[in-house]
C-alpha cells in the first residue's frame, strides 16, 4: 500500500483493517509527490477523490486508474519533464468507504423531560442503533473531514448522537400524548426520526439508512406507577375479584369438609351463599343493595344482606328470616316492635307483640316456638 511518505507515490491503495474507516488520506500527513503516471486502486466499497492545491481536481470509482493528464486535466506536460527525478506534482488522494457502517449507538446521556398527559412531567431515558453510509464523498470531506488523515465511526457517533437525541425529544412531543402508548408505538416512532434526521444528514454527504429504538425508559417510581396503572386495569373493580376469591374459597371449603353434623351444617350454610356471591358477581353489581328500593326485598337483622321477603334463610349468613310486616302507608319492610315507620313517620297500630327470647334477648315472632337468633325454645 503506497501511503508511506517516500518522494514518490506511484501505487495508491488502501484497505480498511479495522472495519471503521470512513475516510482515509494518502498520504497520512502533508502533501505527497505523486509521480506522473501512477496507479490508484478503487475497490467496489470505494471512492477515491483527487486533491490539489486544496481543491478536488478528480473523482474516481472503483477500478484501476492511470494518474495522467487524460485522466486529470490538471496535469500538464511539465509533469513529464524531469525534474531531476522529482516530480512537481504534489497532492493527496482521499479514499472514501461507501459501505453501510452498522450497529452505530444513540442514547440520551441525561434524561429529557416528557410533558405526559396523563403522568404529567416525566424524564426519559432513550436508546438505540443507527446505520449510516457517505453518499456524497467531496461534500463530506469538505464538511466533516477537513485535512484530517483519517476519520473513524467513533470520532463523529458522539456528535450524530447528539443530533439523534434533539430530534427524539421533539418527535415525541409532536406525536406522542403519553408513555402509556408508548409500546405500539415504537415502530411508528423509529420512521418518523429517520425522516425527521434525513436532512441532518445530508448537510454532511451522508445518509441515515435505518434507526431503531431499542428502549425508552421512565424513572423507576414512574415505571412503577405504570405497573399499577397496568394491574388495575387487569382488574376494573377490586371488589369483584375479592367476591369471586371469597366465594371460590368457600366452595372449596365446603367440598373439603367432613362427615360430621357440625361439618355437614357448615357445608349445606356454604352451600347457600355461594349462589347469592356468585350472582352479584356476574351481575356487576355491590355486595349489598338497599331494600327500601325494592318492596319484594328486605335485610337480613344479621348481616344486612339483602334478601328476598319470602326467604326463609339469609344466603350470605345462613340467619332464619322474619316474616316482615309492612308500612301501610309506604309499604316499607318494618321488623318486629317498630312503632312508627322509619321512612314516612306513619304510626304503627295493633301490631302483634313480639315474643321475646329469655336466653339472648332478640324478638321473634308472636307464633315463634324457638328463637331465630339463638335456636333456644321459647
Amino acid at each position: 500500500m503506497g501511503t508511506n511518505n517516500l518522494i514518490f507515490l506511484e501505487n495508491i491503495e488502501w484497505f480498511d483493517e479495522s472495519g471503521q474507516e470512513l475516510v482515509h488520506r494518502i498520504p497520512e500527513e502533508g502533501s505527497g509527490e505523486i509521480k506522473y503516471g501512477a496507479q490508484l486502486t478503487v475497490r467496489e466499497s470505494q471512492a477515491g477523490i483527487f486533491f490539489y492545491r486544496g481543491k478536488a481536481v478528480g473523482a474516481f470509482g472503483p477500478g484501476r486508474h492511470t494518474l495522467k493528464t487524460a485522466n486529470i486535466p490538471i496535469l500538464t506536460k511539465i509533469a513529464s519533464l524531469p525534474w531531476a527525478l522529482r516530480s512537481p506534482l504534489r497532492a493527496e488522494v482521499y479514499v472514501v468507504n461507501l459501505k453501510v457502517f452498522t450497529n452505530l449507538k444513540w442514547g440520551t446521556r441525561d434524561p429529557v423531560a416528557f410533558k405526559d398527559s396523563e403522568l404529567g412531567l416525566v424524564r426519559l431515558r432513550a436508546f438505540g442503533v443507527f446505520n449510516l453510509q457517505v453518499v456524497q464523498p467531496v461534500l463530506f470531506i469538505n464538511t466533516m473531514v477537513g485535512t484530517k488523515g483519517m476519520l473513524t465511526t467513533t470520532e463523529i457517533e458522539e456528535y450524530l448522537n447528539r443530533v439523534i437525541v434533539s430530534r427524539f425529544n421533539d418527535l415525541m412531543g409532536d406525536s406522542l400524548d403519553s408513555i402509556l402508548n408508548l409500546p405500539s408505538r415504537y415502530d411508528a416512532l423509529s420512521e418518523g426520526l429517520t425522516e425527521r434526521l434525513s436532512l441532518d444528514f445530508s448537510h454532511f454527504g451522508i445518509r441515515l439508512t435505518h434507526l431503531y429504538i431499542n428502549a425508552v425508559t421512565p424513572p423507576p417510581e414512574v415505571q412503577q406507577a405504570i405497573d399499577d396503572r397496568s394491574r388495575m386495569g387487569a382488574f376494573q373493580d377490586m371488589n369483584k375479584l375479592m367476591q369471586m376469591k371469597a366465594a371460590m374459597a368457600m366452595e372449596k371449603a365446603a367440598q373439603s369438609e367432613g362427615t360430621s353434623g357440625a361439618a355437614d351444617g357448615m357445608g349445606a350454610g356454604l352451600g347457600l351463599m355461594l349462589p347469592a356471591m356468585f350472582a352479584q358477581y356476574f351481575a356487576g353489581g355491590p355486595a349489598r343493595q338497599p331494600a327500601d328500593s325494592d318492596p319484594t326485598i328486605s335485610t337480613c337483622p344479621e348481616c344486612r344482606h339483602p334478601v328476598p321477603v319470602d326467604a326463609k334463610f339469609c344466603p350470605q349468613c345462613g340467619h332464619q328470616q322474619v316474616v316482615f310486616d309492612q308500612c301501610q302507608m309506604c309499604s316499607k319492610n318494618l321488623t318486629p316492635g317498630t312503632k312508627f315507620c322509619p321512612r314516612c313517620g306513619h304510626a304503627v297500630e295493633d301490631r302483634p307483640i313480639p315474643r321475646t327470647c329469655t336466653k339472648c334477648g332478640a324478638e321473634n315472632l308472636t307464633d315463634s316456638l324457638y328463637c331465630n337468633q339463638c335456636g333456644d325454645k321459647l
